[in-house]
Order: structure tokens, then sequence, then C-alpha cells
């Protein structure tokens, strides 16, 4: 997920939705051993560690903190928090015209 994405989400998501996130999330990643999306030096087990371990539902937390959170495992977040799709603005047959010499 991108940052200006998760921002968005992170500045309407409560706490519990965050908790929910991070329960679909442990039980659903395989592979703690791949590199994080938040930081590209850590992994995502290292992420976890930081972003999740101690995660407490009566704090209030910064935005940068919730960013983070919704960035690194918002692929985890139920469907309803997920931003929709733009639609592509596209035709399928583009308009053409032969070139004047």
């Amino acid at each position: 997920m991108n940052k200006t994405n998760a921002r968005r989400i992170a500045e309407t998501i409560t706490n519990e939705e965050i908790l929910e996130m991070f329960n679909i999330a442990k039980s659903s990643i395989k592979d703690w051993t791949k590199i994080s999306s938040v930081n590209k030096g850590i992994t995502k087990g290292t992420a976890w560690n930081i972003l999740a371990k101690d995660f407490d539902i009566n704090t209030t937390y910064h935005i940068l903190a919730k960013t983070n959170m919704v960035r690194e495992f918002g692929e985890y977040l139920p469907s309803n928090l997920k931003l929709s799709k733009k639609q592509k603005l596209f035709t399928d047959d583009p308009v053409h015209q032969e070139p004047k010499f």
C-alpha cells in the first residue's frame, strides 16, 4: 500500500480495527522474512515487533505510527476499510488519424 492511501485510512481507522488487521495478519503471513514495505532495511517480522507486538487499543497513537501500521499490514485490512481502486478512464479503441505530410 502506498503512503498516501495509508495516510487516508489512518486518519479514520480505530484501534479496534487496527487490532483486527493485526490478528488477520498474524494468522495469514507465512514468510516473516520478506522485506518490509515501510523500511527496506528490516523484515516483516522486525516491523511486526516494532509496530504490533505491544499494541494496546486503549493507547492513542500518533498519525505517523498508524500510517506505518496500515502501510505495512494494510493488505490484511477488512474489505470494508480498504479504499476502492480508481477506475481507469480509457476507451477500448483509441482515436487514430493518418498523419498528414
